[in-house]
């Protein structure tokens, strides 16, 4: 990636296909490219969750995944290159025992819901998981390194947890809660 664009409109596309980092041609539809759009989505709303309030070691976090994130799809678009790391994906398990280790314990499921900071992160997790599976999907076609499926999978339930922080943060110094399900077991152990 030498080369810096200068030109955003090529018309090269046109046709229906697309030009990856080898400067081979593929199809708009294929397999790649769709691993390479839900990446983009996902870190693109990743940027739209970094415009909420948060605490300052979730905001630096995101934004190092954010970049992580474009050397994936970096990665991606040039087939038999490697631009994230396996450390990468030591990074998100040391922040997920750091942010989990925070929470209480859950005993029922929660909705993608609470805050906006929270239900955004949750978007990113579902993002993340269709990403991982557009990986996989890939991986089926044409060989891969471990590391780009990993990082999504290890993304995706990071972001769940984050959620789980971002509902917990106020300003206010009030204290957030997850929204939970409300399942029959929970109506029966509060009837208890």
């Amino acid at each position: 990636m030498g080369q810096r664009l200068t030109q955003i409109a090529t018309r090269t596309g046109d046709n229906g296909t697309t030009g990856l980092g080898d400067n081979t041609r593929v199809s708009k539809n294929s397999l790649r490219v769709h691993a390479m759009g839900d990446v983009d989505e996902l870190n693109s709303n990743i940027g739209v969750l970094l415009c909420e309030t948060m605490p300052e070691s979730v905001r630096s976090l995101l934004v190092e995944i954010q970049h992580q994130l474009f050397n994936l799809g970096g990665e991606l678009s040039i087939p038999g290159f490697e631009l994230l790391k396996p450390e990468a994906v030591l990074a998100l398990d040391a922040a997920l025992a750091e942010h989990n280790e925070a929470l209480p314990r859950l005993q029922e499921f929660i909705l993608p819901a609470g805050t906006r900071a929270a239900s955004l992160a949750h978007v990113c997790r579902t993002v993340a998981r269709r990403a991982e599976r557009a990986v996989v999907a890939l991986e089926g076609q044409e060989a891969l390194k471990d590391t780009p499926r990993q990082y999504l999978n290890r993304l995706s339930d990071l972001m769940f947890v984050l959620a789980r922080v971002l509902n917990r943060y106020r300003t206010d110094g009030t204290q957030g809660d997850d929204v939970y399900w409300k399942s029959e077991k929970l109506a029966q152990a509060s009837a208890d």
